[in-house]
């Protein structure tokens, strides 16, 4: 239960790590992505506030040199310059600014005073009327205003020309200027993103003066429907940048408007213009996770680390709680020996007060303490002579003051092997009664401390439902009657009802004193004078029956029929040696062993320890000293089963 708490309890800090780890990199990367998209989209604006304003420059170029010349021309005019004249300057003046400006500035040229004059140097065919072309028409329609119009084909070059033009002051005569769209086209073709877009000029009637794809120049926008919703966003936009579908694909587009009453538009596909940042931010979450993976890893491997001492530790604690509980058992277990009228009488007590614990719904710990304290109640008649216990008769007053000091004596004796003073309390208070009439301190009711109290209880009614010097066991109906009596003068009266409710639960009387079973010893040598000292020896000891045998065969037919609690085996035998013995014994059966050898070497101990063999026993053997090992391997071994 305690693993699996401990396994739960890191699931559910790893899944809490992992929802807040999500939580940050979602806030994180989302911050990012949208700090990211803002810079993307202000490097793209920046990027095509750059482009517009450098096509602005060079436009403006023209637009000087074409403002200069006409002002030269106009005064040359007004001052009666003659065709000659003029043409001279104009072929000047192209000559000059081509070498000062840009050669895709081709030529200026114009209709002026009824001529057409060029400074390209070009003579136009006999049927060519300067009045009809664009140029002338815009620059009349617009007076006083420099104007630009469509790109067309020069008749001379071949080349797609923009023309600047301007009406002069007589109302009457243009001058213009020639730009290739060299120039232009070189710097739209450099409009991409990093690559990662194309694009475009278009005039406000939707032509496409100049695009990154060559042969969309001079395609009319205005006549698809998709690229009327281009052309809508161009317009309509103020912030000069929107979202749309072009072609199947979420593009972005970056849009300015010229001087010239042109547009500048820049389209980057999404997949593209992002992929970057998409890819930053994947690698991010991939590392992300995959540290989140090497910190749960090594907290898996931090819980087990711990899980693991937790289990050494708890391990070593069960050994400590188990190495308490036996210390506790043999010492009841020494002082009921002490009594030979009540052997097992302090573990009995111990019982019952458990069962009279767990119905009182006490808690574990306080359930253990009542347990430990029936164990440990009599400890004080350590201190009572021997034969004041064991005395068979009537005790005479000075005797009975000496049996009485034995809650005292346990207080002490407790008081400084166990850290709990309410196992001390039990031994102190046990005979105290609920009217205040016990001792040591005549106590009165839940002045008494509640383990007392419940101690009281279960040694009066094991006292009563177990064999004394002066009489046998009591029977069951008349057990129950004396606690009925007791309530409220001899037990606190809500403790002797919950021993009133066992009892009545008891209906076999199976909580009392039973008689003692054989116990079965097995002596194995094949001298069977040994056999015969060993038999003996351990008739001093109570319902004990020893067994004989003098080979191997003898042995474990014996072990078939008889229930053995102990063996006490020779090493020296003709047919088998007593290590060897055992070993086969072990294989079937689990008896603990005594060892009885005459070879006291360092070897035999250590092959004796090897083997697990519970003692051994120096031949020839003492009396007292193997009726105490006897005692002491059957008693250790029953407080392990």
């Amino acid at each position: 239960m305690a693993k699996s708490k401990v396994t739960n309890q890191f699931l559910t800090t790893i899944l809490l790590i992992f929802l807040l780890h999500a939580l940050m990199l979602t806030y994180i990367f989302s911050s990012f992505y949208r700090s990211s998209s803002v810079d993307i989209k202000d490097l793209g604006t920046s990027n095509l506030k750059s482009q517009a304003t450098m096509i602005d420059n060079y436009l403006g170029n023209g637009r000087n040199v074409l403002w200069f010349a006409a002002e030269s021309v106009d005064f040359m005019m007004q001052n009666g310059a003659d065709d000659a004249e003029l043409l001279k300057y104009l072929l000047a003046e192209t000559e000059e600014m081509q070498k000062r400006f840009d050669v895709n500035f081709t030529g200026i040229y114009g209709y002026l005073g009824g001529s057409y004059l060029d400074g390209a140097g070009w003579t136009p065919p006999d049927d060519y009327d300067p009045k009809t072309r664009d140029w002338y028409i815009n620059a009349m329609n617009n007076p006083g205003e420099m104007v630009i119009s469509n790109p067309y084909v020069d008749a001379q070059t071949g080349e797609v020309i923009l023309s600047f033009s301007q009406l002069l002051s007589d109302g009457v005569s243009v001058l213009s200027l020639d730009i290739t769209m060299n120039e232009l086209q070189l710097i739209t073709e450099q409009m991409t993103m990093g690559n990662m877009g194309y694009g475009f000029i278009m005039d406000k009637d939707g032509l496409v003066i100049a695009h990154y794809d060559r042969e969309k120049v001079g395609m009319n926008y205005a006549t698809t429907s998709e690229w009327k919703e281009l052309m809508s966003g161009i317009y309509n936009n103020k912030d000069g940048i929107f979202n749309m579908t072009i072609a199947g694909d979420k593009c972005t587009v970056f849009t300015a408007k010229l001087d010239v009453d042109w547009y500048v538009v820049i389209v980057a596909q999404n997949n593209m213009l992002y992929s970057k940042l998409y890819k930053q931010i994947l690698f991010g979450v991939a590392l992300s996770l995959i540290i989140y993976v090497i910190i749960v890893i090594f907290c898996i491997i931090s819980v087990r680390s711990i899980e693991k001492a937790q289990r050494r530790e708890q391990a070593a604690m069960n050994r400590l709680k188990q190495m308490n509980l036996n210390i506790i058992r043999s010492l009841a277990s020494t002082i009921d020996a002490k009594d030979r009228y009540t052997s097992g009488h302090s573990q009995r007590v111990a019982d019952y007060a458990l069962r009279i614990a767990e119905k009182m719904g006490l808690s574990e710990d306080d359930q253990r303490i009542v347990y430990y304290s029936g164990l440990l109640h009599d400890v004080g008649k350590i201190r009572v002579p021997g034969e004041v216990i064991n005395k068979p008769g009537k005790l005479t007053e000075d005797e009975f003051d000496k049996i009485r000091i034995h809650p005292v004596s346990g207080f002490h004796i407790l008081h400084d092997i166990h850290e709990d003073e309410r196992i001390g309390y039990g031994a102190k208070y046990h005979h105290e009664r609920f009217d205040g009439t016990g001792y040591p301190n005549c106590l009165m009711g839940e002045d008494i401390p509640r383990v007392a109290r419940i101690i009281a209880v279960a040694d009066a009614y094991d006292a009563m439902a177990s064999d004394r010097s002066y009489r046998k066991l009591l029977p069951q109906d008349v057990v129950r009657d004396e606690i009925v009596k007791g309530k409220g003068t001899q037990f606190d009266p809500d403790i002797a009802d919950i021993m009133l409710q066992i009892i009545d639960e008891d209906k076999e009387y199976e909580l009392r004193q039973h008689e003692a079973e054989t116990i079965n010893i097995l002596v194995v040598d094949d001298d069977p004078i040994l056999v015969n000292v060993c038999k003996h020896i351990l008739l001093d000891m109570d319902n004990v029956k020893v067994f004989g045998a003098h080979n191997e065969a003898e042995t474990m037919e014996i072990l078939k029929n008889n229930n053995i609690a102990l063996i006490m085996l020779d090493i020296v035998m003709p047919d088998i040696d007593g290590f060897s013995l055992y070993e086969k014994i072990k294989q079937d059966y689990d008896i603990p062993a005594i060892i009885m050898t005459g070879d006291k070497s360092i070897e035999t101990i250590t092959k004796i320890n090897e083997l697990d063999i519970d003692d051994y026993l120096s031949k020839p053997l003492s009396p007292t000293i193997t009726l105490e090992t006897v005692h002491g391997v059957l008693q250790r071994y029953n407080e392990e089963i």
